[in-house]
């Protein structure tokens, strides 16, 4: 009986610190660095093109005021090509890189999640 239980204590801890490896071994952050220079407050996503996460998701958005900058630091894994959406508060037509839900594509939207921040990001008309 104890030789089962230490086999499985023994198990279960492999499996932690395989786990808790992997995670830190490709874990990464990245800055965003967005400036609204619209006149209108700006509603932005974070899009992962390689997996199915949204930043900062659960259906909320990040939201910045006119003339607001703001920087959204993101834990990422390494290497993750994430794009950003925006669009004017309750005007989705009105958008700039993937705009509201990925739906659109982009020449230069786009960044490589490698640390670091990006350039400042100009929302403008």
């Amino acid at each position: 009986m104890t030789n089962i239980s230490n086999r499985a204590r023994l198990f279960a801890l492999s499996v932690f610190m395989l786990a808790g490896g992997l995670q830190s071994a490709t874990a990464a952050d990245v800055t965003f660095q967005m400036m609204n220079s619209h006149p209108n407050a700006v509603e932005v996503e974070l899009y992962s093109q390689d997996r199915n996460h949204i930043w900062p998701g659960n259906n909320q958005v990040y939201y910045l005021d006119d003339g607001e900058t703001k920087q959204i630091p993101l834990s990422c894994d390494e290497g993750e090509k994430i794009c950003y959406g925006a669009w004017v508060s309750g005007d989705k037509a009105t958008y700039w890189g993937t705009g509201p839900e990925n739906a659109e594509t982009c020449d230069d939207c786009c960044y490589t999640c490698e640390g670091g921040s990006t350039e400042e990001i100009n929302l403008t008309e």
